[in-house]
């Protein structure tokens, strides 16, 4: 693996937090400035090794939690313990755990959703947000998100995974290792498949992993979604 050294000094725990048990990596002196880091979908801790080890060599405390349905953090099996007040409680417990009564967070794709909320809910516990992919949009009065995006048409990657097993049938099609690497190599704006396809169906499979990952990554990641699955992070969307 690229960065062995670096990536050997990564501590990893299991912490319990708002009911569930959260697994998380840290980097850098326990004791020095926390910076929380916040994964997307489908992604998990090791989405941010390098992050961790420009931030550890900068003198800063890298937390990186799989988020609750990801990796080595529980995944419950009811559908609606994945709303955005659960995934923030987590985070919150999380902190509390850690005793660190303010963290910098950065958040990316789904993180950044919840690091948005984390802020929102609980300010006095976020020094500064740093948020990529996804910019803050206010809730509609009385239109639903799952509404807005109909614009998109029903091939809307968010709008397919709505139905429950609808995307878990179309991803289990394919091995685990060639779900991720269409989801990681997509290169186009607006992520909508055609009329009548699914959208795994329509992202092209590439010949080889992106060159920002190694294949010792891509099989880490592999495994964990090989064990839990996908239905835990589809249920991020169906909230």
């Amino acid at each position: 693996m690229a960065n062995k050294e670096k990536f050997t000094e990564v501590r990893h725990c299991q912490v319990a937090t708002n009911g569930i048990m959260m697994h998380v990596a840290e980097q850098g002196n326990p004791s020095a400035t926390p910076v929380l880091l916040l994964h997307g979908f489908p992604e998990l801790w090791l989405s941010w090794r390098q992050q961790m080890d420009a931030l550890a060599a900068n003198g800063y405390r890298a937390i990186a939690p799989d988020l609750r349905g990801y990796g080595d953090t529980d995944v419950p099996d009811d559908p609606t313990a994945y709303t955005i007040f659960h995934i923030v409680g987590d985070l919150i417990g999380l902190l509390d755990q850690l005793e660190l009564s303010r963290v910098f967070v950065v958040g990316h794709d789904w993180g950044a959703t919840v690091a948005w909320h984390l802020c929102l809910f609980r300010p006095d516990r976020v020094k500064a947000l740093v948020n990529m992919g996804v910019p803050y949009f206010e809730r509609h009065p009385y239109v639903k998100p799952t509404d807005q995006f109909k614009v998109f048409g029903e091939g809307f990657y968010v709008t397919q995974f709505q139905e429950a097993g609808r995307a878990e049938t179309s991803f289990s099609k394919y091995d685990v290792l060639t779900v991720l690497k269409k989801f990681y190599s997509i290169k186009i704006d607006n992520l909508s498949a055609p009329p009548g396809m699914e959208i795994m169906d329509f992202l092209k499979a590439p010949t080889s992993h992106p060159e920002w990952f190694s294949e010792n990554e891509l099989q880490y990641f592999s495994e964990k979604f090989q064990n839990n699955g996908f239905t835990g992070p589809l249920n991020y969307y169906r909230n």
